[in-house]
């Protein structure tokens, strides 16, 4: 069972290749969206991916208009702090496309408000936290949904 992680313009490269690691260990796939914050030969990118980057399964896509024309017919869900559902709402199916913003901002709003039925959090439990750092929430979410799958 293979799950999609999407990263919307990301722009820490150590978050960028932990992910690239969980997705290797979870069996899932990497798609990568620019433009990046770095410059993805960056040094920091493949010590966080260790030697782990070759293994994988990464897509990149020049834009976010051409990531959605070539995937437009997938299933996703959208993460993001605005969500009104929970993540572990979200109805994982296999080759699901997880859909996750830049650490600075999050997804473009415009995406937020053209699929709020696909909009999912994760909870928070203290007011004085706006969000989970980019690679945590990938990891909580890719988990939630392998254990929901098996």
């Amino acid at each position: 069972m293979a799950l999609n992680i999407v990263l919307i313009e990301p722009e820490i490269p150590n978050n960028t290749g932990n992910i690239g690691r969980l997705a290797l260990a979870s069996g899932s796939k990497l798609h990568l969206v620019r433009p990046f914050g770095f410059k993805i030969d960056d040094a920091r990118l493949k010590r966080a991916g260790l030697d782990y980057w070759q293994h994988l399964s990464v897509t990149y896509y020049d834009n976010i208009a051409q990531f959605f024309e070539i995937n437009k017919d997938e299933n996703f869900a959208f993460l993001s702090s605005h969500g009104t559902k929970n993540h572990w709402d979200i109805p994982f199916k296999d080759n699901m496309f997880l859909i996750f913003g830049k650490e600075s901002v999050g997804l473009p709003k415009w995406l937020t408000e053209t699929h709020p039925d696909k909009l999912y959090k994760i909870p928070l439990y203290s007011t004085h936290v706006r969000s989970l750092n980019l690679a945590n929430a990938v990891s909580v979410v890719v988990y939630e949904g392998l254990k929901k799958m098996n």
